[in-house]
């Protein structure tokens, strides 16, 4: 029989459920790992919460999971989760993991705050486990000493200036995980070549063998057929050649388009409807948007 997923509203939740002391602020928290007590029925159990959490896991194995995959994290790692994501641990015993934190926050403190108009842009909230940021002991530093900072300014005395001063910390932290996860890029390039290659290649199947009564292939499809992320694949192929996952499709489609367009045999329909668009009106203004061309 499936369990049911057990859902955590609030960080005084999270603090209950995990037994750890009453949170200093409602809306944001910092705990570390070694302070965790993680009942052994709760191995078997899936949690979700409305919160968003940022992770360092190192030097040890295992213990959490989260998304499609497990991940063994043997090297220091961030994870991020948004709100409703499924996590389960596989191991109770946090005991060697002083050195690792999690930082939660509830949409509502950054709401209304440059933070909360930008976090959707930090894609790395929708990544699978299998694209999980890998640090240096330089990088956990810098991390570290945010990490330190929100802490000291919620465990003094709240007053007005306490939310955006925290939020600043958060969202430099944000920041600087986005740098990491570039210099990550870089330092896969052979390995984002080769998916660059395969996507290439998904793209030229996708439209040779009959699948275009799907329709026009989509960033998320692309991923699942490479095994990524839709927002790993479009900002890996960001890093690599300028382009998103978005732009790369609607340049192959363009380009596949002028190809046929040169056959004065075909109409405009017939293209639209080999290209997978489903009306001939919908394929003309994507052609105009994109070449200014009708």
């Amino acid at each position: 029989m499936k369990t049911e997923i057990i859902r955590v509203k609030s960080i005084s939740e999270i603090h209950q459920l995990f037994q750890l002391t009453k949170p200093k602020h409602p809306l944001v928290s910092v705990f570390r790992h070694s302070d965790l007590v993680v009942p052994d029925n709760f191995t078997s159990q899936s949690f979700s919460t409305d919160l968003y959490m940022i992770g360092l896991k190192e030097k040890q194995e295992a213990v959490l999971n989260y998304g499609r995959e497990t991940y063994d994290f043997q090297e220091g790692t961030i994870i991020f989760l948004s709100p409703n994501q499924v996590f389960s641990f596989n191991s109770a015993d946090f005991s060697k993991c002083e050195d690792e934190w999690t930082l939660v926050f509830h949409p509502d403190f950054i709401s209304k705050t440059n933070l909360g108009n930008e976090i959707e842009n930090y894609h790395f909230f929708d990544y699978e486990t299998n694209e999980a940021l890998h640090v240096s002991e330089d990088e956990k530093l810098a991390l570290n000493d945010l990490i330190s900072k929100i802490e000291k300014e919620y465990y003094q005395q709240i007053d007005k200036h306490t939310q955006e001063i925290i939020c600043i910390n958060i969202e430099t932290l944000l920041k600087y995980c986005q740098r990491f996860y570039a210099r990550q890029f870089i330092t896969r390039k052979m390995s984002n070549t080769r998916y660059l290659a395969k996507f290439e290649s998904y793209l030229k199947n996708h439209f040779m063998q009959n699948y275009l009564d799907k329709g026009i292939p989509t960033v998320k499809q692309c991923g699942e057929a490479l095994h990524l992320s839709a927002h790993y694949l479009s900002d890996l192929l960001k890093e690599e050649t300028g382009k998103n996952a978005k732009e790369h499709i609607d340049l192959f489609i363009i380009k596949k388009a002028k190809i046929q367009l040169q056959n004065q045999e075909l109409s405009i329909s017939q293209v639209a409807y080999d290209l997978g668009f489903e009306y001939p009106n919908h394929f003309s203004k994507f052609f105009k948007s994109k070449t200014g061309l009708s």
